[in-house]
């Protein structure tokens, strides 16, 4: 005859009132290394470190077989005494350029004496218009360092080379004359061999008594 009560709704914190209740009743577990080293060694940790020991292994492997660099060439220093700098060391710079621009000089002079018109001279002209443009710069420099000879030559040469380089590439036998008359007149020819000839004895040191290359009236 008696009716028994209605079991009360357990609430949300049911579990968890349950749980305090037992906790304290319930042995000590016993951890394994496994499970005190799991934070340390979890799943993204040990792909990480996969990673960083494939990449260190991988640059081990290529440092072994990628080919070294080649050795810097050696930069060639000066030898002890030897001047590079100075009024002399100006000079003999000075005496080697000239000579081998006399050199080339000579040879595009030889091409206008030895020609016979009409004839084209276009290639003559290109070379004299290169040599022009060197010849004045050393003659600039020769007047700087005193040397008046070495000046006068590259003067003279100068007018002759403006005259081939403005004259008509395809020259009549007159204008060719007169151009082989005005190099003739001068002594050109002359002049160039004789200066080039002293510059390079002065070149190897072996320069003998100076040869005016002035003509005389």
């Amino acid at each position: 005859m008696v009716t028994a009560p209605e079991a009360p709704e357990r609430g949300d914190q049911y579990g968890l009132e349950v749980w305090q209740r037992l906790r304290y009743q319930l042995p000590e577990p016993d951890r394994s290394w496994w499970q005190l080293a799991g934070p340390l060694f979890g799943r993204e940790r040990l792909v990480l470190i996969t990673a960083t020991a494939s990449l260190i292994v991988a640059a081990f492997v290529a440092g072994r077989f990628w080919p070294s660099p080649p050795p810097a060439p050696a930069v060639a220093t000066p030898t002890p005494g030897a001047a590079t700098t100075g009024p002399g060391y100006r000079q003999r710079l000075l005496v080697a350029s000239v000579a081998d621009h006399l050199d080339r000089s000579e040879r595009v002079l030889a091409d206008i004496m030895n020609a016979s018109g009409p004839q084209d001279i276009s290639g003559e002209q290109r070379w004299a218009e290169d040599l022009l443009s060197a010849s004045r710069l050393y003659r600039q420099d020769a007047t700087e360092l005193g040397e008046r000879s070495v000046a006068g030559v590259l003067d003279d040469l100068e007018r002759s080379l403006i005259e081939i380089v403005h004259s008509p590439s395809r020259i009549d036998a007159a204008d060719l004359e007169a151009i082989r008359h005005r190099i003739d007149a001068a002594a050109l020819l002359f002049k160039v061999r004789v200066m080039s000839d002293e510059l390079r004895e002065r070149e190897t040191g072996a320069a003998g008594p100076r040869i005016s290359t002035r003509k005389t009236s």
